[in-house]
């Protein structure tokens, strides 16, 4: 594995945008839109790019790690600047790439599919829209409850997503995972890179993971109609964290997608198959 290769691009109205590039140069560029509160140096796979010839591509999202934030960032801009941060990339405004999503990272994965520049979409363990209504009626109240601050009073869901920085985010995503995932979080070798992430989502205060949680938390209001390309839902059976059915609802909701859950994955698929999830997304 070589390091990563970090560059930044700008946008129209002036902002940096922090990348990073994973794998070989010459490879086939895929984008790896991480989850919530982490940056550019989140990846997987990295002991497969070579083998497959993938250059797997991360951004800090507005706001996080290197990024300039964006004070009016929606769902559609963010979308926009992963687009940007593509096309800078491969030196090709018209580019279309594989895009996969993990965890509360999906929103925008979908975005992307909705955009039309993503060829494909691989949803690796996303995280559910917990404001629609079959999802919201499967959870407990204390489980949407933020939920539904947000959509109601999105300041004062702010101010109580403010208060979380990168130790709670791993106290609560480790003490809310199995056994196994548990122990595969734990684990010093990923550890230390989910630390390393978790620095650059809660940089500057914290404020673009708040606004990044705010989007996933509300309504997402994407018009799934519009995807026109595959798009495969990737679950493991032991996740406890990012659906409560698995995604079956939004693959149900998304026209043609595949959804597929192994009985030998957890919430940390997107690791521990991570061939999978590429191969997904190469179509191979």
């Amino acid at each position: 594995m070589t390091a990563p290769t970090h560059f930044s691009v700008r946008t129209p109205d002036g902002r940096t945008l922090a990348g990073a590039s994973f794998g070989p140069a010459d490879g086939e560029s895929v984008l790896f839109i991480a989850g919530a509160a982490t940056g550019r140096s989140m990846a997987f796979g990295e002991d497969l790019l070579d083998t497959l010839g993938v250059r797997l591509l991360t951004m800090d999202r507005p706001g996080m790690g290197s990024s300039d934030a964006d004070p009016g960032r929606t769902l559609a801009s963010t979308v926009d600047d992963y687009r940007e941060l593509v096309s800078a990339a491969l030196g090709d405004a018209e580019a279309r790439v594989p895009v996969v999503a993990n965890s509360q990272g999906g929103v925008f994965g979908l975005g992307a599919a909705v955009a039309g520049w993503a060829s494909r979409l691989v949803l690796a363990s996303p995280a559910d829209e917990l404001a629609h209504p079959a999802i919201r009626a499967m959870l407990p109240p204390e489980a949407t409850g933020l939920a539904v601050l947000a959509q109601q009073d999105p300041a004062a869901a702010a101010e109580v997503l403010a208060g979380f920085d990168a130790e709670a985010m791993e106290q609560m995503v480790l003490g809310g995972s199995g056994p196994e995932d548990r122990a595969f979080y734990a684990a010093p070798e990923f550890l230390e890179r989910y630390r390393s992430a978790l620095a650059e989502g809660f940089a500057n205060d914290g404020a673009g993971y708040v606004r990044d949680t705010l989007i996933a938390m509300r309504a997402w209001n994407l018009p799934f109609d519009r995807i026109r390309v595959p798009v495969s839902v990737l679950f493991g059976v032991k996740d406890l964290t990012h659906s409560p059915d698995h995604g079956e609802v939004l693959a149900s909701r998304i026209s043609g997608a595949s959804r597929t859950v192994f009985e030998d994955a957890g919430g940390a698929l997107l690791w521990t198959h991570a061939r999978a999830v590429l191969e997904a997304a190469l179509d191979r």
